[in-house]
């Protein structure tokens, strides 16, 4: 009997641990999901996501605007998809900085092998 009982307890402690998880989730300020977007948008801005890419900065600057906008109005479910759409744009906009960053550092690594082999042939050439 006492087995059953723990059973019991354990089975209505995991229900009850479910349904205060589900009741939180709905009604708690995304306040976090919002400031870790920002964050990311500002990162993204500070990697250069603008000057590389400037749709996606434009997106995640206007999707962390309704994401305030959605907290201001305690719309907390719209404020966290808004603001985790502006992440994901902010990481993109940073992903495309830092790749054109990288392409721009191999193109002059690239100049700069030429310009040598090219005054090494002119050293190695008979006078």
């Amino acid at each position: 009997m006492k087995t059953n009982s723990k059973k019991m307890l354990t089975v209505l402690c995991g229900v009850a641990v479910i349904l205060v998880a589900g009741c939180t989730s709905m009604k708690t300020p995304a306040s976090s999901s919002v400031a870790v977007s920002k964050a990311a948008v500002a990162n993204a801005a500070g990697a250069g996501g603008a000057e590389y890419a400037p749709v996606e900065m434009s997106s995640a600057r206007e999707k962390m605007a309704l994401a305030n906008k959605a907290m201001a109005e305690k719309d907390y479910k719209l404020a966290n998809e808004l603001a985790t759409q502006a992440q994901a744009d902010a990481k993109l906009a940073q992903g495309k900085a830092d790749s054109a960053k990288a392409q721009a550092a191999a193109d002059a690594l690239q100049d700069d092998i030429r310009v040598l082999r090219e005054e090494l042939a002119r050293k190695n050439q008979p006078q």
